[in-house]
C-alpha cells in the first residue's frame, strides 16, 4: 500500500497479491482482516472498482472472526465509501452506511463513526431526504477540530455535495479547506485519494473559468488531471472516464471547444462502458452546461435529458434539481 502511494501501483499490487497468497498458504486468518483492509484499495487501482467491493465483506468477516473490531470497522467504512463512488444504488449505500454506523456506535468507535457520518450526510443529500444521522457524539466537534483525517473527509464531502448541486461559493470554500488538510493524511494508498483528486479537479477548473485570475486553480485542476491520467494507465476501467472528463473541463477552460466536445463524449462513453452510472450522468450534465455556454441549445438539451435518465437510475435527488435547472435554461 505504501509503495503504491509512492507511485508504483504495479509493484504495490504485486505485494498485495503476494500477501494474499501467503495468507492462503499459512492457513491463518488472524491477520486477514488487516491484509484485506489495506490491500483492497490497491486492488481498486488495478481491478474494476465494482469487483473490489466484495473483498471488504471478506475482510469484515475475517476481522470479526479473529476479534479485531477495528479492522472490521475499517473494512466496512471503506466499503461504504467505495459503494458511493462505484455508483451503487444510493438507497443500498444508505442502508449500508446506517448498518456500519450502528456497529460503530454500539462499540463506541466515535472517531470512525464521525468520519463515516460525513459520507452518510452526502448520501442522504444526494437522495434528497431530510433525514439526519441517527447518532450524535458529544465528542464530534472535538474530533473534527483535532483529527485531520476526519476533518479532511468533512471538507471533501462538503465540496462534493456543493459541486453536485452547483453551489459555486460553497464548492470553492470547502475545496480550499480540504486542500489545506491533505498534506498530513495517511501514507497508505486508498481509493479516496483518486476520488478526492477527481472532484477537486472538477471544482478547480470550474473556479478557474469563473475567476479573472484563475491560474492557481487551473494548476490545481491540471495536477488532478495528470494524477487521474497516471491512474488510468493502471486501470482504464475505473479511471479512464474521470481522466477524460477532466481533460474536457480543462479544454473548456482553455477555450479549446473542439477538444472539449471530443473529451466530453469520450467521458460519457467510457463511464457507460465501465458501468459508472453516476459518472455517466455527471459527464452528461457538464457537457450540457458546456453546450449551453456555446449557445448550442439542442445539443445541451440532449445531454441534460441523458443526465436526467442516469441520475434517475442512480436514485438521486438530482432528478428534481435538474428539473429546476432545465426550466431556467429553457427560459
Amino acid at each position: 500500500s505504501y509503495i503504491a502511494k509512492l507511485g508504483d501501483i504495479s509493484e504495490g499490487y504485486h505485494y498485495v497479491k503476494l500477501a494474499h497468497t501467503l495468507l492462503d498458504r499459512v492457513g491463518s486468518r488472524e491477520s486477514a482482516g488487516e491484509v484485506i483492509c489495506f490491500g483492497t484499495p490497491v486492488r481498486a487501482y488495478v481491478e474494476p472498482l465494482q469487483a473490489a467491493l466484495k473483498y471488504h465483506d471478506e475482510g469484515y468477516a475475517a476481522a470479526l472472526a479473529s476479534g479485531d473490531i477495528i479492522q472490521a470497522a475499517l473494512n466496512m467504512m471503506q466499503l461504504s465509501m467505495k459503494m458511493l463512488f462505484a455508483g451503487v444504488n444510493l438507497q443500498t449505500t444508505r442502508e449500508k452506511c446506517a448498518e456500519v454506523i450502528d456497529f460503530m456506535y454500539e462499540r463506541k468507535m466515535f472517531i470512525f463513526m464521525t468520519q463515516l457520518q460525513c459520507l452518510q450526510k452526502s448520501v442522504l443529500k444526494m437522495i434528497g431526504t431530510d433525514e439526519m444521522p441517527k447518532y450524535t457524539s458529544a465528542e464530534e466537534k472535538n474530533i473534527l477540530a483535532t483529527n485531520n483525517s476526519v476533518r479532511t473527509s468533512y471538507y471533501f464531502q462538503g465540496a462534493f455535495t456543493s459541486f453536485m448541486f452547483r453551489s459555486y461559493d460553497d464548492s470553492k470554500h470547502y475545496a480550499e479547506k480540504h486542500l489545506a488538510c491533505i498534506d498530513n493524511t495517511w501514507a497508505n494508498l486508498f481509493l479516496h485519494h483518486a476520488v478526492h483528486a477527481f472532484y477537486i479537479g472538477l471544482i478547480s477548473f470550474w473556479v478557474a473559468r469563473k475567476l479573472n485570475d484563475g491560474q492557481q486553480w487551473h494548476k490545481r485542476g491540471e495536477r488532478s488531471k495528470l494524477a487521474l491520467k497516471k491512474w488510468a494507465e493502471s486501470s482504464q476501467w475505473t479511471f479512464q472516464n474521470k481522466w477524460y472528463l477532466l481533460e474536457a473541463e480543462e479544454s473548456f477552460c482553455n477555450n479549446d471547444f473542439d477538444a472539449a466536445k471530443t473529451y466530453y463524449e469520450k467521458a460519457v462513453s467510457s463511464a457507460k462502458s465501465h458501468k459508472f452510472v453516476h459518472e455517466e450522468a455527471l459527464a452528461c450534465e457538464l457537457a450540457a452546461y458546456f453546450y449551453l455556454e456555446l449557445g448550442e441549445i439542442n445539443k445541451s438539451v440532449e445531454y441534460f435529458l441523458r443526465a436526467h435518465e442516469r441520475y434517475h437510475e442512480w436514485v438521486s435527488s438530482k432528478v428534481d434539481f435538474f428539473r429546476k435547472v432545465f426550466i431556467i435554461c429553457c427560459k
